[in-house]
C-alpha cells in the first residue's frame, strides 16, 4: 500500500543492489563443506519456561588453536535451511574458501516457545517479546545464557570487530538492539527488512542513533530493505529503514543501505546475502552516502496571496501583550484577523496560527490576511476569524535575535499544556469579543516547523475543540519526543480531525531527525488509519516557507472544503498475525450508554447467552442486563469488584472490604463465602472451577479451591496486580499491574500451578503534562499505566483498561492500539465482551457503563458499507 509520494521519495535515494555471484549460494563440489550440528536450549532464566532449537555451523577451515569469527542469526532455521532463500552454510563455505571473509562460525537460534502442559492448551510463541523489545534482555540471554552453551569447546574471537549479529524482520531489529546495548560483544549488524517500527517501540531508534553523533557506537550496520515492504498497523517499513539509514549517516556510522526489489520476504535478502556478508567483513567497505537535495528555487507568491481589486479586506487588531498563567512568566504578542464578511449574528469559523507575527505579515511569505480575504470572498472557505499568536518569551530575559525564549518548550512539547493555554486563556478572550463557532469542524489550527507539530498536538489532545490541522515542514522529530507520533497514530482509534501537510526532500536533517522522512512517516500513518489527509511533497527546497507558502491558498481551500470524508481503509499489508484496530472497529459504530448515574460501576461480566452483569459498588447491588431487550434486573444487594461465572452456574465475586470471595446464586441473589481472610480485587476461573484472584495490596496472585476454600499463593512480585483473565484454552493467565507499565502472562500448568512469568504486554503510559519536557529527550510519562480490568475476545485479543483507555493486544502480546475512554474525566475500571453474540465491548467508566459493537470474533478485515 504505497502512495505516490512515498514511491518517488524512496526511489530517489534507492541504492543500487550489490552485484552478487549466484554461485556463492550454490553448493560447489570443489569447496570444503563445514558441519552443522543441532541442539535444544531449555535452560533460560531470562525467558523462563521457553524451549528453542539451534544449530551451529563450523567451517572446514576451522582451527581450534585460532579464534574464529562469529555470526549469530535470529530465526535461525530460516537462515540455515539448505533449500531456503539464505543457505548460510553454503554461502559461508564458498566465501571462506575464496578467502573473501575470515574463518567464521555461525550460530542459528530460533525464538523461544512456551510448550503447553495443560490438556487442550496451545503452545505459545515468545518471538515478539524476545525480538521486538527495546531492552537489553535478549542481549543478556545471548551473552550470559545461550552462547556459552552453543559455543562450548569452540574457539571464538572475543573482539566485537570479529562478531556479528543478524536477523530478518523482527529478528533484524533484535540484532540491532543486541549490538546497540552490547557493542563490546558485537560490532557488526546484518539487518534484512528490519522492523524499525512501532511493534514494541522500535520507532524511536533514528532519534536514539542521532543522539550519539558526537560519539557513535562502534558498530557497523548493513540494512537491506525492499521497496514494496509493509505499510501496516506497526509502521511503514521502507520509510522506517530509510529514516534509520539517514540517522546512521548523520551520526557518522559505517553503514550500508541496500534497496532491493520486493516486499516483506526473504527472497530478495537471500539473493544479495553473499555481497552483504562480504561488505560486513570488509575492513575497507564504503558507506552509503545519501546526498542532500536542498535547493533554492525562485519564490513567487501564489495569486491568492496578492491583493485583488474589489475584494473586501478584513481587519487585523493587534492585542495587548498576553501574560500567561499556564506558562508562568511568559508574555507574548498576538493579533486577531476579522474578515469583512463577519456577522456578529452568525458564528464565524476560527483558525489559530503559531508564530503569528510572521504568518500575518502581508509582505512576507504567508500573507494570511490577504489569502483569507480572497478565499472568503470567493466562498472557498467560510468567514473565518484568525488568531495569530507568537510564542511566549520570559520577561526577565533579553531577546536574542528577536527570538522568543519559550518557543521550543511550548511548541515541541507533547501533552495538553499548550491546548490548555489556548482553551483556558486565549480563546475565552476571542469568544468574548466575537461570535465564534464551537463546532470543532469549524475550528482549525496551523503552523510551520515546530509550530506545525504544536498545531497537531493541540488537535490530537483536544479534537473536541479543533477538527482541522495545517502543517508545513512539521517537526515530527526528536526535539522533545515528537518522533513517536506516527506510531501513536497507527495505534490509536482515529480521531475526527482533517490534516493538511506539506514538506520537501530538501528539508533539514540534523541531530534531532530527518524532517523529510519524519513527515513521510507521519503522512503514511494518517493515510493508513483512514484520516482525511493531504500531503503535498516536492523535491528540493529547504526548511523554510517557500514551498509551503506557495501551496498555502490551495491548502486552505482543501482544508475548509465542504465534503464529508469517507475513510479509505486498507489492511492488506497487515500480516496474518497482525491485529490492527482497523479490523476490530466497525465503521460508524461508537460508544452508547448502557447505564448511567450509578454510584460507581465495576465488575462487568457475561453469561453464555451474552447477558451482561455489573456491580454498582455504592448502591450496593449486582445487576443483570438482558442481551436482547436491555432490560435491567437487580439480582443481589452486594458490592463486588470482580465478577465471573463459574462452571457450576454461580457468580463468583471479590469483596475486598469484607476480605472475602463470595458465590452468588443469580436466580435468587443468595450469597455464600468461598474464601476469607484475604484482600481480593479481581478474579478469573478455570474450566474446572479453580479461582485465580489478584490481591492488589499484597502484590500477590492467589489460587483458590472453591470446594474447600483452600488458598495458595500462586505468584508474588507484581507491584499491584489488578485485572486478570484466562485465554480460551486455559493455558495462559494474564495479569495487569495497576502500579506498573506492563501486563504479565503466566503458563497455567495441568496442576493449575503458574510458571513462565514474563511482562509480555507493554502498556502505553500517559504523558505527564506537568512534567519536564526536556530538549532532545522523550516526553515525560506518568508513573504508571494504571492497568485495571481485563477481557479476552474469541479472536484472542487482550483488552486491558487503563488511565488512557482500553489498551488492546494481539495474542502474542503486541500492542494493537488504544481506545480512549468514553468519559476521559472518570476512571475506566474494567471491560467484558457481552451482549448479543458477545460482539459488544462493555466498559465501566466511573458512574456510567458504555458499550460498542466490535469485530471481536475474528481478525478478518471489516467490510465498509
Amino acid at each position: 500500500m504505497r502512495s505516490l509520494f512515498q514511491i518517488a521519495a524512496i526511489l530517489v535515494i534507492a541504492v543500487p543492489a550489490i552485484a552478487s555471484n549466484e554461485t556463492d549460494r550454490q553448493v560447489n563440489p570443489d569447496v570444503p563443506r563445514g558441519t552443522v550440528t543441532t541442539g535444544v536450549f531449555d535452560r533460560s532464566e531470562i525467558y523462563p519456561g521457553t524451549t528453542r532449537n539451534f544449530s551451529v555451523y563450523v567451517p572446514a577451515q576451522y582451527d581450534s588453536t585460532k579464534p574464529a569469527n562469529l555470526m549469530v542469526f535470529m530465526d535461525g532455521r530460516n537462515y540455515v535451511r539448505p533449500g531456503g532463500p539464505f543457505r548460510v552454510p553454503t554461502v559461508l563455505d564458498n566465501l571462506i574458501a575464496q578467502e573473501a571473509i575470515p574463518t567464521t562460525i555461525a550460530v542459528f537460534v530460533d525464538p523461544g516457545t512456551l510448550s503447553a502442559t495443560k490438556n487442550g492448551a496451545k503452545n505459545r510463541s515468545n518471538r515478539s517479546f524476545e525480538y521486538d523489545a527495546m531492552s537489553d534482555r535478549y542481549a543478556k540471554f545471548l551473552i550470559d545464557e545461550f552462547l556459552p552453551v552453543a559455543l562450548k569447546d569452540l574457539n571464538v574471537s572475543s573482539s566485537p570487530l570479529d562478531r556479528a549479529v543478524c536477523g530478518i524482520s523482527s529478528g533484524a531489529i533484535c540484532a540491532f538492539t543486541v549490538a546497540w546495548h552490547r557493542p563490546d560483544q558485537f560490532g557488526n549488524v546484518l539487518s534484512h527488512i528490519g522492523s524499525y517500527t512501532n511493534i514494541r517501540g522500535g520507532i524511536v531508534y533514528p532519534g536514539l542513533v542521532r543522539k550519539t553523533h558526537q560519539s557513535p557506537k562502534p558498530i557497523k550496520v548493513y540494512l537491506q530493505e525492499g521497496v514494496d515492504d509493509l505499510d501496516n498497523v506497526h509502521g511503514d517499513w521502507p520509510l522506517a529503514n530509510h529514516d534509520l539509514a539517514a540517522a546512521l549517516q548523520f551520526a557518522g556510522y559505517q553503514y550500508k543501505l541496500e534497496m532491493t526489489e520486493g516486499g516483506h520476504s526473504a527472497k530478495w535478502a537471500g539473493e544479495v546475502l553473499p555481497g552483504a556478508i562480504r561488505w560486513l567483513w570488509d575492513e575497507d567497505a564504503e558507506s552509503t552516502k545519501i546526498p542532500s537535495t536542498a535547493t533554492k528555487p525562485k519564490w513567487e507568491p501564489h495569486p491568492d496571496a496578492i491583493r485583488q481589486a474589489g475584494v473586501p479586506e478584513g481587519t487585523v487588531e493587534v492585542m495587548s501583550p498576553w501574560e500567561s498563567k499556564v506558562f508562568p512568566g511568559m508574555v507574548r504578542d498576538w493579533a486577531i484577523y476579522v474578515p469583512a464578511q463577519y456577522d456578529p449574528k452568525t458564528p464565524a469559523a476560527l483558525m489559530v496560527f503559531q508564530d503569528g507575527e510572521r504568518m500575518r505579515k502581508i509582505d512576507g511569505r504567508w500573507r494570511i490576511p490577504i489569502v483569507f480575504d480572497n478565499l472568503i470572498a470567493r466562498g472557498e472557505m467560510p468567514p473565518t476569524i484568525a488568531v495569530f499568536l507568537n510564542p511566549g518569551h520570559d520577561q526577565s530575559k533579553p531577546r536574542q535575535r528577536n527570538r522568543s525564549s519559550n518557543r521550543g518548550f511550548e511548541y515541541d512539547s507533547l501533552g495538553d499544556r499548550y491546548a490548555r493555554f489556548l482553551t483556558e486563556e486565549i480563546l475565552p478572550v476571542v469568544e468574548q469579543k466575537y461570535n465564534v463557532s464551537s463546532d470543532p469542524q469549524r475550528r482549525a489550527i496551523g503552523g510551520s516547523s515546530s509550530g506545525a507539530i504544536c498545531a497537531f498536538t493541540v488537535a490530537w489532545n483536544r479534537p473536541d475543540q479543533f477538527g482541522k490541522v495545517y502543517s508545513n515542514v512539521g517537526s515530527f522529530t526528536h526535539l522533545r519526543g515528537g518522533n513517536i507520533y506516527p506510531g501513536l497514530v497507527r495505534k490509536t482509534e482515529p480521531k475526527p480531525i482533517r490534516v493538511y501537510m506539506a514538506d520537501t526532500s530538501g528539508d533539514v536533517d540534523n541531530a534531532f531527525g530527518s524532517w523529510p522522512w519524519a513527515n513521510q512517516r507521519m503522512a503514511s500513518a494518517l493515510k493508513y488509519m483512514g484520516y482525511d489527509v493531504r500531503f503535498d511533497w516536492a523535491e528540493g527546497y529547504a526548511h523554510n516557507a517557500d514551498y509551503g507558502s506557495s501551496r498555502f491558498p490551495d491548502a486552505m481551500a482543501w482544508l475548509w472544503r465542504n465534503e464529508t470524508h469517507q475513510p479509505v481503509v486498507d489492511t492488506s499489508d497487515d500480516l496474518g498475525g497482525d491485529y490492527p484496530l482497523l479490523r476490530l472497529l466497525i465503521p460508524g459504530e461508537g460508544w452508547e450508554i448502557v447505564a448511567k448515574d450509578l454510584g460507581f460501576a465495576d465488575a462487568p461480566c457475561a453469561d453464555a447467552e451474552g447477558n451482561f452483569y455489573y456491580s454498582d459498588m455504592r448502591a450496593p447491588a449486582v445487576y443483570r442486563v438482558d442481551a436482547g431487550d436491555g432490560q435491567q434486573t437487580k439480582i443481589a444487594d452486594v458490592p463486588v469488584s470482580g465478577l465471573m461465572f463459574g462452571p457450576d452456574g454461580l457468580l463468583y465475586g471479590c469483596q475486598g472490604s469484607k476480605r472475602q470471595v463470595v458465590a452468588i446464586d443469580p436466580e435468587n441473589g443468595t450469597t455464600k463465602t468461598v474464601a476469607s481472610d484475604l484482600r481480593p480485587n479481581d478474579l478469573a476461573i478455570t474450566k474446572d472451577g479453580t479461582l485465580f484472584v489478584t490481591e492488589t495490596p499484597t502484590s500477590r496472585v492467589l489460587r483458590i479451591n472453591p470446594g474447600n476454600g483452600e488458598v495458595v499463593i500462586a505468584d508474588e512480585g507484581i507491584n499491584k496486580p489488578n485485572g486478570i483473565a484466562l485465554t480460551a484454552d486455559g493455558g495462559t493467565l494474564a495479569v495487569s499491574d495497576y502500579g506498573g507499565d506492563r501486563t504479565w502472562t503466566f503458563r497455567v500448568n495441568a496442576d493449575q500451578s503458574l510458571d513462565a512469568k514474563m511482562p509480555t504486554m507493554p502498556m502505553r503510559v500517559p504523558i505527564d503534562p506537568e512534567g519536564e519536557f526536556n530538549f532532545n529527550e522523550p516526553p515525560p510519562r506518568q508513573a504508571t499505566a494504571k492497568g485495571d480490568g481485563m477481557a479476552i475476545d474469541r479472536a484472542g485479543r487482550f483488552y486491558v483498561t487503563s488511565e488512557l483507555g482500553v489498551q488492546v493486544f494481539d495474542p502474542s502480546g503486541r500492542p494493537c492500539g488504544v481506545l480512549p475512554k468514553p468519559d476521559p474525566s472518570k476512571p475506566l475500571t474494567s471491560c467484558v465482551l457481552a451482549g448479543e453474540g458477545h460482539r459488544y465491548l462493555y466498559v465501566t467508566n466511573g458512574k456510567t457503563i458504555y458499550r460498542r459493537l466490535v469485530n471481536a470474533d475474528s481478525n478478518k478485515p471489516v467490510a465498509i458499507p
